[in-house]
Order: C-alpha cells, then sequence, then structure tokens
C-alpha cells in the first residue's frame, strides 16, 4: 500500500509547534508518557487475553527501551494490545481529541515554560511529548488479532505519513530521532539518565521495563539487556506478604531518611473511590520542616505511574511531614493539579487519607504512648497548626494535641524515693486536654490557660499563685502557634478556654470574690496616693493599677484587659511584620507583700524615691510576663541606685 499523507487539525498544529519551540526545563517526562503508554497497552492486552485465552495463547509481558548512542536514536518497544491503521489515526492523528483545547487555553494562562511542561501528558498528548527532544517520530504498530502492522511518522511540522509496516508480534515501537543535546540539556541516550528517568516515574510499573545496558568484563564492553525498574509497588500487596526489609528499602526510596520511620499507616480502601496507599511518619523532622513548605509530602500515582509529587490536595501542609504514596486507578491519568482540586474523587481519597491518620496517631495515643509523645516532640508544634488550617477537623486535632501544664511540670519531689521506684513513678510532662478535664476540680469554671515563651518559666509566673493554692491545673502553652489556636476556639468539650493572664480570669468563686472585694475596698484610702503616683509614671504603658488577691508570693504582675491582645501575640504579630499598637496592660499588686505595703506607706508620706521602686517593681513584671524592657540601661540605673540603699541602710551599725 502506498504512503498516505495526513495534516493534523490546526490546534493540533499550534500545540505541536508550541511543545517543539517552547524552552521545557523538564523534558525528561516524555519517556514516562510513553512507558506509561507502553504500560496501558499491556494491560489492555492481558484484559482481551484473559476474555479470550484460548484465541490468543501465552505471551511474556515486557516493555523495552533501547538506546542507540551512535545514531542517536532511542526506541520504546511493547507487546501490548498495538493499534490498527483506523486506531492509529485516531489516537495518534488527531491529537487528544477531547483535550487539545483545554491544553492550550491551560498553556496560555501559564504563562512561563515552567509551569506549562507540568501540562504535557495531563491531557491526552503525551504522545507528542516526544517532540520535546526529538526531531523525528517513527511509530509502528500491530493490532492483537491482525497480521498487518502500520508505520507512522512525521516530524512535528503539521502533518504525518503513514503506510503499511511489518512487526514480528502485535504491539507498538516508537523510535525518536533525538535533536544533539544542548549544553543545559541532559543526554537522552546514556543509561544512567534514563535508569534515573525511570526509577523516579516508573520504578512501580507492573510490568517489566529492560534497557541494553553496557556491562564491562576484562576490560572488554558488552551489552545486555537489564530489568531496571522494581515493579515493586508494595502499597499494592497485602501487608502479610511484605518483609520489614522491605517496607524500611522502600521508605529511604521516599524519603531519603535513613533514620527508621516511627510509624508505618497502610491505606486500603474500596466503595464509591478506590485507592491504596502507604505512609509513613518520620522519627525526626527534617531540619527545613518549618523554612519549606515543599520539604516533604505525599506522591501521587495512578495505576503505578508516577503523576506528581508533595500533591497537597490528598494531604494538608499541617501533615506535610509524612512521606509516602496513594495510588489510585479511578483517577484520569490525565489529571492536573488544576482538576485535582476540583475533583470530587481526590476529596473522597483526603477525607478517608485523613480519617485513617487521625486514627492512627489515636491508636498510638492510646497504647503507645511513650512513642506518641516522640511523635509530638518531632511535629506536635506543625500538627497543631492544622487547628487553624483545617476547621473541619480542628477538635480531632486538639483531642489529639499534648500540652504541658502545672500538673505534668511539677517539681520533683521523688529525690529521696528509692531508685527502683523513681522511673515506675516518672510522670510524662505532657497531659492531653481529656486527660485534664478528668483532673478538674468540680467548682472549676473552664480549662485555665497561660501563655508565654517558655514553659518552666511560665510555671513560676505570679499569676499562677492562686491557681496552685487552689489545686487548679493551668495549660503551660509555650508554642507560638498556641496563641492564635485560643484565640479562634473558646471552648473544648463544652469546657471553656480561660487565660489566666486576664484580668476577669480569677481562681476565686462568687462568695469568695466579695469577700476579697470587700476587703481591697477597705485598702483603697492608704492605696490611692500610690496608684496617683504608678499612673502619673507608667500612663503611657497602663491602663489601670489595682490591688489583687491573685498573688499569694509575688509583689506584682501584669495582666491584660478582657480583649486585650497578650504580650506574646504582639511580638509574634511583629515578627510577622505587622505594626501592633502596644496595648496598655493593668498593673495588679499584692497589698500582702511587704514591698507593696512600703511603698504604699513611701507614697502616702510623698517620699520622693517612690518613683525609682514603682519603675523598677513594673519593669520587674514585665520581664516576668515576658516581655522586653524598654530602657534597660535606665533599668539598671534605677536597680543600682536601689542596691546602694539598701546596702547602706544594712552597713548601719545596729542601736
Amino acid at each position: 500500500m502506498a504512503q498516505e499523507k495526513h495534516f493534523f487539525q490546526s490546534e493540533a498544529a499550534e500545540l505541536l509547534k508550541m511543545m517543539i519551540h517552547s524552552v521545557y526545563s523538564n523534558r525528561e517526562i516524555f519517556l514516562r508518557e510513553l512507558i506509561s503508554n507502553a504500560s496501558d497497552a499491556l494491560d489492555k492486552r492481558r484484559i482481551e487475553v484473559l476474555s479470550n485465552s484460548e484465541e490468543y495463547g501465552a505471551y511474556e509481558p515486557q516493555i523495552r527501551v533501547l538506546r542507540d548512542k551512535e545514531n542517536r536514536t532511542l526506541t520504546i518497544l511493547d507487546n501490548g494490545i498495538g493499534m490498527s491503521r483506523e486506531e492509529i489515526v485516531e489516537y495518534i492523528g488527531t491529537i487528544a481529541r477531547s483535550g487539545t483545547k483545554e491544553f492550550l487555553s491551560a498553556a496560555g494562562r501559564n504563562g512561563s515554560s515552567s509551569a506549562r511542561e507540568m501540562l504535557i501528558g495531563q491531557f491526552g498528548v503525551g504522545f507528542y511529548s516526544a517532540f520535546m527532544v526529538a526531531d523525528r517520530v517513527e511509530l509502528v504498530s500491530r493490532r492483537l488479532g491482525a497480521t498487518e502492522a502500520w508505520r507512522f511518522e512525521s516530524t512535528g511540522d503539521g502533518s504525518y505519513s503513514l503506510e503499511e509496516a511489518t512487526l514480528p508480534e502485535c504491539g507498538t515501537s516508537v523510535k525518536l530521532f533525538l535533536r544533539a543535546a544542548g549544553e543545559d540539556e541532559k543526554d537522552w541516550v546514556d543509561e544512567w539518565v534514563l535508569r534515573d528517568i525511570i526509577r523516579k516515574y516508573s520504578d512501580f510499573i507492573a510490568w517489566p521495563i529492560s534497557m541494553n545496558c553496557s556491562k564491562w568484563k576484562d576490560g572488554a564492553e558488552s551489552v545486555e539487556d537489564e530489568v531496571v525498574n522494581s515493579r515493586k509497588a508494595i502499597w499494592s500487596r497485602p501487608e502479610g506478604e511484605v518483609t520489614e526489609d522491605e517496607y524500611r528499602e522502600f521508605y529511604r526510596h521516599l524519603s531519603h531518611d535513613w533514620q527508621e520511620p516511627l510509624a508505618r499507616l497502610a491505606l486500603n480502601a474500596e466503595g464509591s473511590v478506590n485507592f491504596r496507599g502507604l505512609l509513613f511518619i518520620p522519627s525526626q523532622a527534617s531540619f527545613d520542616i518549618f523554612m519549606n513548605e515543599k520539604s516533604g509530602g505525599v506522591s501521587l500515582y495512578i495505576g503505578r505511574v508516577f503523576i506528581m509529587n508533595d500533591c497537597k490536595d490528598l494531604i494538608p501542609e499541617y501533615l506535610r511531614f509524612i512521606r509516602g504514596v496513594i495510588d489510585s486507578e479511578d483517577l484520569p491519568l490525565n489529571i492536573s493539579r488544576e482538576i485535582l482540586q476540583e475533583d470530587p474523587r481526590v476529596r473522597v481519597i483526603r477525607r478517608s487519607t485523613l480519617r485513617k491518620i487521625f486514627s492512627s496517631l489515636r491508636k498510638m495515643l492510646e497504647g503507645e504512648r511513650e512513642k506518641y509523645e516522640k511523635f509530638w516532640s518531632a511535629f506536635g508544634g506543625l500538627f497543631k497548626q492544622g487547628v487553624i488550617q483545617d476547621r473541619e477537623n480542628a477538635q480531632t486535632i486538639l483531642e489529639l494535641a499534648l500540652f504541658r501544664s502545672t500538673f505534668t511540670m511539677q517539681p520533683d519531689s521523688s529525690e529521696n524515693a528509692e531508685v527502683k521506684d523513681a522511673e515506675k513513678d516518672k510522670k510524662s510532662e505532657w497531659t492531653t486536654l481529656d486527660d485534664c478535664i478528668k483532673r478538674m476540680k468540680p467548682e472549676q469554671e473552664g480549662l485555665y490557660y497561660i501563655t508565654g515563651r517558655d514553659a518552666s518559666a511560665l510555671r513560676n509566673s505570679p499569676k499562677l499563685e492562686a491557681f496552685a493554692e487552689k489545686g487548679y491545673e493551668v495549660l503551660l502553652l509555650a508554642d507560638p502557634v498556641d496563641e492564635f489556636i485560643m484565640a479562634q476556639n473558646s471552648e473544648y468539650a463544652e469546657k471553656k478556654f480561660l487565660n489566666v493572664g486576664s484580668a476577669e480570669v480569677q481562681a476565686t468563686g462568687e462568695s469568695e470574690r466579695k469577700e476579697a472585694e470587700k476587703k481591697l475596698d477597705g485598702l483603697q484610702g492608704a492605696f490611692e496616693p500610690l496608684k496617683k503616683q504608678v499612673m502619673a509614671a507608667l500612663s503611657d504603658v497602663l491602663s489601670d493599677v489595682r490591688l489583687s488577691t491573685r498573688m499569694k508570693s509575688s509583689p506584682a504582675c501584669l495582666v491584660g484587659d478582657e480583649n486585650a491582645v497578650s504580650m506574646q501575640m504582639e511580638q509574634l504579630m511583629r515578627a510577622m511584620g505587622r505594626e501592633v499598637p502596644v496595648a496598655r496592660r493593668v498593673f495588679e499588686l499584692n497589698p500582702e507583700h511587704p514591698v507593696v505595703r512600703r511603698l504604699m506607706s513611701m507614697a502616702g508620706a510623698g517620699n520622693a524615691e517612690t518613683g525609682d521602686f514603682i519603675s523598677t517593681l513594673y519593669d520587674q513584671a514585665l520581664i516576668l510576663d515576658g516581655g522586653s524592657l524598654p530602657d534597660p540601661g535606665g533599668f539598671a540605673r534605677r536597680l543600682s541606685r536601689i542596691m546602694d540603699m539598701a546596702l547602706g541602710e544594712n552597713s548601719k551599725p545596729a542601736p
């Protein structure tokens, strides 16, 4: 039969021109597309043979990659189902019948070549990605059950030829006549370049991919076919058939982490959407986990074919420390990031995966507490961000969250205990909110918390003294994200979150408050001169100064009004580049403390030195609250004068 000349439709010609002449940095995906096509052809032949085994007989499925360095050609062969003349015209000659317009539109929207390159193969034009590296492409295919074969050939100029050919068996051969490699381009006939590409994109293809590889023996080179893909899609195998060594090797392949993973999660969902997966929780965080949002993630495969790394549509950012694979044959192979966001099947996979992760973490929390605390120490700060980012699962994340509290960080009183009991009675430094609720006193009004930079420092805050006396547990929230969590969550399990740093939150009950107020009212006359002096000196940073029963052993502390931004939140927002006005705070003084009583006496007598004492006491409260001194030099001078007075007083001879 004579050679036929055909022309692509105008859109296809435009597409070819764009692919050939645009500069793509990710040209290597041409091999992924051609191997994926070969794998699909083998899948189709397997199905047809199963249905008609007597007619077609046995065969050995294979994909071969043949490289010819001398002639700069690369050939991808398969013995799959093949194509008839009509199928070549329909599937190859018309280029992405249903996707060409969408491809061109998307490529136009994504201006830069680095963005457009990811669309190759995602709109059914995978075969034509070959023109990114080849001047000419020759395809020969023979349909299963047919005796004749057909040759398709094109230089990507908007036309192609078609003629009858010969092929020993059914299948398809795609031969690429490669362009000369540029300075910044990989050598597409180099054995190790091809190995790396196949391992990256097609390692888990079910069929063996063999390549003619160089072998050296006694100084002489020979060429032998070698299978270059592992084919070990262990996520699709029953767990009992996979060894721990295989899981370990697979984890290292995914993460390049030579530490043992902390936990492994197998996914196997059947229903409206079928998918499998294998996820790992590392034992430690990578050094850039908080700086680089693309530092990890889960890879998406479709029918064992690699599609993309770090698929955020499957795993949210607050779980980006998880490594693994999710594979679903229900998704189309031509899916893109834009389509992923809108595909309802992807949302089903995401919800099911999240449920599995939460369930596994809950099981670890309840049954392997030590392991869970190791997980929390490594990733808790990142995991808690989900309370803000994922409002649908915020309460579940809070249920799984660990916190330090005044209960977990009590001083170790077992110094005199026997050594054999020390480890047995050792208390964890972490607690859950549910455990806090179990320990709540009947009269307790809610879950008390305090925020700051360091849990140990928070435990010694003057604001906790009355709560400690009552035996009320207080959460010590020293993680920066805790500020935002409390700002967006008013309660957990019907228990209100109450900030002990707020002027309105007290440890006393109603009757005790009334009694305390009555006592403080009786001191207002003696306190008034000191109050005037404090406000005169510090009115730019204070909204009020008042006597309080909040403290038991400390002289003073700073608290915020009900809606005031905490000092830590101010600092966080400034660190984020936002301008935040300084919130004026309430300066609370303990009337039972000898320093405060002396200051009241000095202010009532008009003592000129009262100002130094007032400012120094305020600076002390500011430091305890995690603030920074606006004038460290002034603080040092005032403290020196006070020390001089104290030392001078103590150096006088006894009467």
